[in-house]
């Protein structure tokens, strides 16, 4: 019996299935070890696999790993984390306690941290780009460009991506859609993903950047992957909600438990 007891796969940031990030949430009676748990998204191959285990007082642990490691934050899989278990939620994590809950219509709020970046100098190559500004937070890069067109029809090329030392690179524009304050695509080549469709820790960076330049606290962005999702924000000092809906499109049993990992010696 494997200490996974089940997995859900659900879209997150979308209210529609095969839109918005796919994320599996797996649900564990106690964590196995790093490796399984890294094995296990390995398999899955989604861009984030959420690992959630009941602490038994209404609170839960919650580590999320890509398809290559494990990382501190992870914005789609706690949402999707949280609609498996009803919407309401808090969590126990890298990045300390996390609390979600239910909104209107089926929204499902996130109270995260606030990211400001700090600017840095403009990047010397990403040429197709004309980025009129650059920043850093705690995991990402940002670069904004002046043209919501410029960000729709990047082509990302992974080894220029990947020459930028953070965990994601994110590029930035003006909305050009009624309602839509900035659009957003989030590469992150660096930790398996090159294109993540809809990146909820990245829009902590992003709400902290456009809330100041637009002078506003509530925020919706548009992530304009092929998949696409909507974000909404409310900034209050220090923190902020993220905002989606979420769609469960499947269960699955794992079949085989920590003992049937190969520990494959270093290269």
């Amino acid at each position: 019996m494997s200490s996974i007891s089940t997995i859900q796969l659900v879209d997150a940031f979308t209210d529609r299935p095969f839109s918005g990030n796919p994320a599996a949430v797996a649900f564990c009676d106690s964590y196995p070890s790093a490796a399984f748990l890294q094995a296990v998204a390995t398999e899955l191959n989604l861009s984030e696999t959420a690992f959630v285990r009941s602490r038994g007082d209404g609170t839960h642990d919650l580590r999320w790993f890509t398809p290559t490691t494990e990382v501190a934050l992870c914005g789609h899989a706690t949402l999707a984390s949280a609609h498996t278990l009803g919407g309401n939620a808090v969590f126990h994590t890298k990045s300390g306690t996390l609390t979600c809950t239910e909104g209107v219509a089926g929204e499902i709020l996130m109270d995260f941290p606030l990211d400001r970046p700090t600017q840095v100098e403009m990047p010397k190559h990403m040429a197709s780009l004309n980025i009129t500004w650059a920043g850093r937070g705690i995991f990402d890069l940002l670069f904004v460009a002046d043209d919501a067109a410029q960000v729709r029809s990047f082509v990302a090329d992974r080894e220029e991506l990947i020459d930028f030392d953070a965990r994601c690179v994110i590029i930035s524009a003006p909305g050009d859609q009624p309602g839509i304050d900035f659009v957003s695509r989030v590469f992150a080549p660096r930790v398996g993903v090159l294109e993540d469709p809809v990146t909820g820790s990245a829009h902590c960076t992003l709400a902290a950047y456009w809330g100041d330049r637009l002078g506003r606290n509530h925020l919706y962005g548009e992530q304009a992957s092929t998949r696409g999702g909507i974000v909404s924000m409310s900034r209050k000092e220090d923190r902020v909600v993220l905002g989606g809906h979420a769609v469960t499109v499947g269960r699955m049993e794992l079949m085989i438990d920590e003992s049937a990992l190969v520990v494959r010696p270093a290269q």
